[in-house]
C-alpha cells in the first residue's frame, strides 16, 4: 500500500502543475500564434479535457482519502477529503456551469458579460489552483 500512499501525496501536484502550466504557459501560448477566434477554440477545447481530467483526478483523490480513513489513518472527513471536494467544486461550477453560460453571453443572451462569465470562470480555476497546493503541502508534510 506504499504505491497508494505515494500516489495520494504526488498525485495534487502533478495536477496543480498541469493547471498551471496550462493557465501560464499554454493558453497564452495559443493566443499569441493564431487570430483570437481560433485560440478561443482551441483553448476551450483544451480546458474542456482539462476540466474531465480534474474530475476522474479528483475522483482518484477521493478513493486514496477514503481507503486512508477506513485503515482509520484519517478522519472520515479529513481537510484532505474537504479540499478534495473543493477541487471537484471548482471544477463543477468554474467549468461545467460557468463555461456553459459564456457561449449564451457572446450571442448577448446571458445577463452577464462575456468578460464577467470568464473572471468567475478564471476565478474558480485559480481557487482549484490554491486548494491544490494546499493539498500538495499537507501530503509533504511529516507522515501521518
Amino acid at each position: 500500500m506504499k504505491t497508494l500512499e505515494r500516489l495520494r501525496r504526488l498525485l495534487p501536484a502533478c495536477w496543480a502543475g498541469a493547471l498551471l502550466c496550462l493557465a501560464l504557459i499554454a493558453a497564452p501560448a495559443i493566443f499569441a500564434l493564431l487570430e483570437r477566434a481560433d485560440a478561443g477554440r482551441v483553448v476551450g477545447r483544451i480546458f474542456l479535457q482539462e476540466a474531465w481530467l480534474s474530475l476522474v483526478l479528483g475522483l482518484v483523490l477521493l478513493v486514496l482519502e477514503r481507503v486512508r480513513a477506513r485503515r482509520g489513518l484519517n478522519p472520515v472527513l479529513s481537510a484532505e477529503i474537504l479540499l478534495t471536494l473543493g477541487t471537484v467544486f471548482c471544477t463543477l461550477a468554474g467549468y461545467f456551469a460557468v463555461q456553459s453560460s459564456m457561449t449564451a453571453a457572446k450571442a448577448g443572451q446571458s445577463a452577464l458579460s462575456f468578460g464577467q462569465l470568464h473572471a468567475i470562470s478564471a476565478a474558480f480555476f485559480g481557487a482549484k489552483i490554491l486548494l491544490l497546493g494546499a493539498l500538495a503541502w499537507r501530503g509533504a508534510g511529516p507522515h501521518r
